[in-house]
């Protein structure tokens, strides 16, 4: 079987019965007659967009050809820009099996990807682990986001930051990452057999789309109870009791009843999510190391999707292949600072992804089909540590209140969201008239004011400074019309509960201090003293049995990096008992 990588193709190859025009161009590539191809797989499909004239796809292929075909095709030099090369099935991912270990059931917090992927691996291997979740499943969850968007209360347990699927089930599904790590194709796979598109194993830049993702997060749930796993909704973890430095169980409190219980545990998987803020405070307080972070800060930028197709594609926007274009965009400014767009939205909207009460803050989402009027993107500047006052490692978080409090006055009061016309903000005009060619997508409507008002001053600078460079590199983003919606404020934790590179164990700041089992009834401190002696003579020196996970604890930036740093964090516990 051989591969073929940076083979290029005309648009219509994306259109029902494209087959034949990529079995046509790989015939030509490797000097055969299409008959003598035997079964061609589609492992990767791009878009070459940088010849606005010419946009074409990029693919690579995985193609049965007969032995004598094969080697004849490798041992000539490749011609041309595609590449050649035998081809090579990636490794299985696989756990080890330590369902016989006598150690606690390990307890997940937080069923956002990173705690669902974390929990999927746990219960692969055996180990029958217990996930709280403080928010409800993805449909009951939907209902409430729903409701809130009609005008209704904030739920301040189940919202688009909180519930089954975490902060990702609200924001288009977008599976595209940085990171080179072969657990990523685990993760497709896992979404693809839980009933997303086919289409995520081989795009560029997959996605599931909001209105897909609450039946297929639901599936991994099954998935997971399938082979052991529990799920418990509405619990939220409020304690974390400890004994000679390593926890020994979990404080849970259902949100349903009010009542608390403890549940014995040597092994915690803390993957709450980057608007935990009640979570890391309980766990910080527990004598654990918090380290200051970068995170980011800045507005929605709403554009017509007609306008950035025609930039993206020219003479090719439009065509059925393509669909929705988007962007991808970033500048550093003199002073270091950096300002970038991300999660951008193509045909989505901006939705309402506030967890507190009296606080506004926004985030961006699309449908699969990607079909709205208006696309969406976080506009955001760097914010630093050095940006905070004082030594507080929660000062990021303090920050992010202030901002979203002042978006909530400047909206009246009622979760509207403030917004401004870039180019009344550029200018410095304060509030003015809506805009003419875009309809602000925020469900619970916007109050036209003065965003300068609401943001602070070193971001309100930044965006000014760096919309020229910005519309430099995509000529028409700047666009005075476009929509700035506030506040984005979630896009990443301001805040990383530090672990052990090689245990992926959370530090604690003083070992000794942090010792005892403080559970605050009898009860609890029994069932506690219980979890430790069921596994007695297993206590290793600078063992903690925290492991942080995922984007809340400071490790990932998106649905690939959380599930796959869960995916490493599950591992880690999963190390500790497997033989050899």
């Amino acid at each position: 079987m051989l591969e073929i990588r940076n083979l290029a193709l005309p648009l219509d190859f994306g259109l029902e019965g494209g087959e034949g025009i990529a079995r046509a161009a790989i015939a030509r590539v490797l000097g055969v007659k299409p008959a003598a191809l035997g079964g061609v797989r589609l492992m990767r499909r791009s878009v070459d967009a940088r010849k606005k004239a010419h946009v074409r796809f990029v693919g690579t292929f995985a193609v049965d050809v007969p032995d004598a075909v094969e080697r004849r095709v490798l041992a000539r030099p490749s011609k041309g820009p595609a590449r050649i090369s035998a081809y090579e099935e990636p490794t299985p991912y696989r756990v080890a099996d330590v369902s016989n270990t006598d150690a606690p059931r390990p307890i997940v917090v937080g069923f956002g990807p990173a705690g669902m992927f974390a929990a999927l691996v746990l219960a692969q291997a055996g180990m029958r682990p217990i996930v709280l979740e403080r928010g409800d499943d993805a449909h009951a969850r939907t209902k409430a986001v729903r409701a809130f968007e009609e005008g209704g209360a904030l739920d301040a347990e189940s919202n688009v930051q909180f519930g089954e699927g975490g902060a990702g089930t609200f924001s288009d599904g977008k599976l595209t990452t940085n990171i080179k790590d072969p657990r990523c194709r685990t993760v497709l796979e896992a979404f693809a057999a839980a009933g997303a598109p086919e289409e995520i194993l081989w795009k560029a830049k997959p996605h599931i789309g909001t209105d897909l993702l609450p039946d297929i997060v639901a599936n991994l749930r099954f998935r997971i109870e399938s082979l052991g796993g529990e799920v418990r909704f509405r619990a939220r973890m409020t304690k974390l009791p400890m004994r000679d430095g390593a926890v020994c169980g979990v404080g849970v409190r259902d949100g349903r009843t009010g009542e608390e219980c403890t549940i014995p545990a040597r092994d915690v998987i803390v993957a709450c999510g980057h608007s935990a803020r009640d979570t890391f405070r309980m766990i910080h307080g527990r004598g654990f190391v918090f380290e200051r972070k970068p995170f980011a800060m800045g507005v929605r930028l709403e554009h017509p999707q007609k306008l950035v197709d025609s930039i993206q594609y020219g003479p090719a926007a439009g065509h059925p292949a393509l669909g929705a274009a988007d962007y991808k965009l970033a500048v550093h400014l003199p002073s270091g600072r950096g300002v970038y767009t991300f999660c951008m939205c193509p045909g989505g909207q901006v939705v309402c992804a506030a967890s507190e009460e009296g606080g506004v803050c926004v985030n961006g989402m699309s449908r699969f089909a990607r079909d709205g009027a208006n696309a969406n993107a976080a506009l955001l500047v760097e914010v630093k540590p050095g940006d905070l006052p004082g030594d507080d490692v929660f000062a990021g978080i303090e920050l992010q209140r202030r901002v979203e409090a002042a978006a909530y006055r400047a909206g009246g009061g009622d979760y509207r969201a403030p917004a401004q016309t870039l180019g009344d903000f550029l200018e410095g005009k304060g509030a003015a008239d809506p805009p003419q060619t875009v309809v602000p997508t925020y469900a619970r409507g916007v109050a036209w004011c003065d965003l300068h008002d609401v943001l602070p001053e070193f971001i309100v600078d930044a965006i000014r400074e760096a919309m020229p460079l910005l519309d430099a590199k995509m000529r028409g983003f700047g666009d005075p019309d476009a929509v700035l919606t506030a506040v984005e404020a979630r896009s990443s934790s301001p805040v990383r509960i530090v672990r052990d590179r090689a245990t992926l164990q959370a530090r604690l700041r003083d070992t000794q201090g942090a010792s005892g089992c403080a559970v605050g009834v009898a009860a609890d401190r029994a069932e506690s003293e219980a979890a430790e002696v069921s596994f007695a003579g297993r206590t290793e020196v600078g063992r903690t049995g925290l492991f942080p996970a995922g984007e809340g604890a400071g490790y990932a930036g998106g649905i690939m990096s959380a599930a796959v740093d869960g995916m490493r964090a599950a591992e880690a516990v999963i190390a500790q008992y497997a033989e050899g």
